[in-house]
């Protein structure tokens, strides 16, 4: 006998047999009962699962693959997913053990209560896993950090977990222990201080961790100098008011003496008599929260005579040797270069006083009384005379740097100034459109405005080429070689009409039967060419005969205003009437009978027959041909 596993049990084949013979069905059904509610592997199962595995008990799939041993690991993985991932990884105790199947050291079908995971805990090798036992944490038992009932790969490794309880400095250096303990010694711990952002340099490599560090919580420690040198600080007389910054003078190598140097730790050279100046007699208050200013004003005030019209730049004219000792003043790095005449003119001319700045800057200030425009071109008469002669004036102004500038026609070459300007005291009030000067000129009476420059240029008055696309009438097709006198017939352009209507009105051959919106079937390439779609425009689509019918044949009325055709209506009765032999016994819906292809031709339920003569029905032959379904 062979079960479903293809496995033989030759004693129990035996035993079947026996029972067959002996006629025992009764234990046959019996066996066959079980098998059927727990399979045939569990009766044969060697022994019960562990309480872990007790939800597939009954399920020997779960675990085993027939015929297949080796596959039973894949599936230990597909339970135990941590263990697979450490296989994988070759991190963890499995991922470093050398491959091997599971069950070579966990087997079950041992009982309830059997521990398939047991090892020996003395013999165990630490560092195959994630974790490696150095110091003194190889004699530390392992329930000291592995707790019960829990996992031994859930055990944190972070130093932090066990030695909380030693960490005097309250979790203010984080929890990265190992950066300065190790496992020989927790108490003796080595720091690399140049890993901070204070690196100890100097005497402050040999000063000892308690004389900065004051309590267990390092952070709290101040990293400036004053921090810990306010005591220098006040006994060198500073007292704070040369600020914080200690480092600016002193160093870690040697607190005295100060290493400050003017010249080139400040951006203020001291030159001449401030060399000998004593710093108090500048820097009368906190250096750091006063900033002294730089300029000579700040200290030489009562020294300006000037009253401070020449600014705070006493450079310009005195020197650091002696404050009444003045240099040649350069004119030239003032705002007023002396040029031409100017440079021999004496100072006393333009400057009154000692405040010099009183002296005006501009030239009207001078030559008022020379300004023969009364002020009408502004004060900027530097922008037609020169320094070396007033009356020279030729080539000084630009004309390209007013509002209009000089083109063709217009250039000063072939057009006087008096042309435009009518006397020295109206340039500025010369009126700068076309239309001003070129009324004259207007033989469109001024229909088409007064931008003359939209049509004309000032190369020449005629206008060589117009573009029409810039007008409310596009050219296009035959329009753009037809002649502008075709359409404009006076120079007042705009009276042109622009509907088709009013140029092609005897070449309307429908005399008004389609209105006058013309170019709904015609086009401007060629005024027998046209083409109306009659289903999308009209609304109604032109089938059979109606193709051949001509337009006139329907609509015989003139059209109303504002649209291409009267209205005629859509049914077939609107055209028909004449043609209704029924005298509307049928009504109006003709279509249900006839056919647009021949009228003569009408519907029936076996196709479309045509009749010989007109029909004519009587009362009965009209109800027979309803009832019968033949319209």
């Amino acid at each position: 006998m062979r079960f479903a596993n293809n496995s033989l049990y030759p004693a129990m084949e035996a035993g079947v047999v026996r029972m067959l013979r002996s006629g025992l069905v009764a234990f046959m059904m019996i066996i066959s009962l079980q098998a059927n509610a727990q399979g045939i592997e569990s009766i044969v199962a060697p022994g019960k699962l562990i309480q872990g595995h007790l939800k597939v008990e009954d399920d020997c799939k779960q675990c085993h693959i027939k015929f297949e041993r080796k596959a039973q690991d894949g599936l230990c993985i597909d339970c135990h997913k941590e263990i697979g991932v450490d296989l994988r990884n070759k991190t963890g105790f499995h991922g470093r053990l050398k491959p091997q199947a599971c069950r070579s050291c966990h087997t079950d079908h041992k009982g309830r209560d059997a521990r398939i995971a047991e090892f020996d805990k003395k013999k165990f090798d630490h560092t195959q896993t994630d974790f490696s036992l150095r110091g003194k944490h190889v004699k530390v038992e392992c329930d000291k950090c592995h707790l019960a009932n829990k996992k031994f790969r859930e055990t944190s490794s972070e130093c932090n977990t066990c030695h909380r309880k030693d960490d005097v400095h309250k979790g203010s250096l984080g929890v990265k222990c190992d950066s300065c303990h190790n496992e020989t010694n927790w108490k003796e711990a080595k720091f690399d201080h140049g890993t901070t952002r204070f690196a100890l340099t100097g005497k402050h490599s040999e000063v000892k961790c308690a004389d900065c560090h004051k309590t267990a919580n390092y952070k709290e420690t101040p990293r400036n100098c004053i921090g810990c040198h306010k005591k220098d600080d006040d006994a060198k007389g500073h007292k704070g008011s040369y600020g914080e910054k200690c480092e600016s003078c002193h160093t870690s190598k040697l607190w005295k003496p100060s290493t400050f140097r003017h010249d080139t730790d400040t951006k203020y050279v001291l030159r001449g008599a401030h060399r000998t100046t004593i710093c108090a007699s500048c820097h009368t208050g906190p250096v750091y929260r006063v900033k002294l200013s730089q300029d000579c004003y700040a200290c030489h005030k009562k020294d300006d005579k000037h009253k401070d019209t020449l600014g705070k730049s006493c450079g310009n004219c005195h020197t650091e040797r002696n404050w009444k000792e003045s240099v040649k003043f350069d004119h030239s790095k003032t705002i007023f270069p002396l040029l031409g005449k100017h440079a021999k003119t004496e100072c006393k001319d333009c400057h009154q006083s000692v405040l010099f700045k009183e002296a005006p800057k501009d030239c009207i200030g001078c030559h008022k009384k020379d300004d023969k425009h009364v002020g009408n071109l502004g004060e900027k008469c530097e922008k037609c005379h020169f320094e070396n002669d007033w009356k020279a004036t030729q080539g000084r102004f630009k004309h390209d740097e007013t509002r209009f500038k000089l083109r063709n026609a217009h250039a000063a070459a072939t057009l006087q100034c008096h042309a435009c300007h009518a006397n020295l005291q109206s340039y500025r009030n010369t009126p700068l459109d076309c239309y001003s000067c070129h009324k004259k000129d207007d033989r469109h009476e001024g229909q088409e405005g007064l931008k003359c420059e939209q049509c004309h240029s000032d190369k020449s008055w005629t206008v060589a080429r117009f573009d029409h696309n810039l007008s409310r009438f596009a050219l296009t097709g035959s329009h753009v070689t037809t002649a502008c006198k075709s359409c404009h017939t006076t120079i007042r352009f705009k009276d042109a009409p622009r509907d088709c209507y009013s140029c092609h009105q005897k070449a309307d051959k429908h005399r008004l039967k389609f209105g006058v919106l013309c170019e709904n079937c015609h086009n401007t390439r060629a005024w027998s060419i046209w083409d109306y779609d009659h289903e999308v425009k009209a609304k109604y689509q032109l089938a059979g005969a109606h193709q051949l019918v001509a337009c006139e044949s329907c609509h015989k009325q003139a059209a109303p205003k504002g649209r291409n055709a009267a209205f005629i209506g859509s049914t077939c009765i609107s055209c028909h009437r004449n043609q209704d032999v029924h005298d509307g016994r049928f009504g109006t819906r003709c279509e249900q009978c006839h056919t647009t292809d021949n009228w003569k031709k009408f519907k029936t339920r076996i196709g479309v027959r045509e009749a010989s003569s007109p029909l004519v029905l009587n009362e009965v032959q009209i109800e027979r041909i309803e009832m019968e379904g033949y319209i």
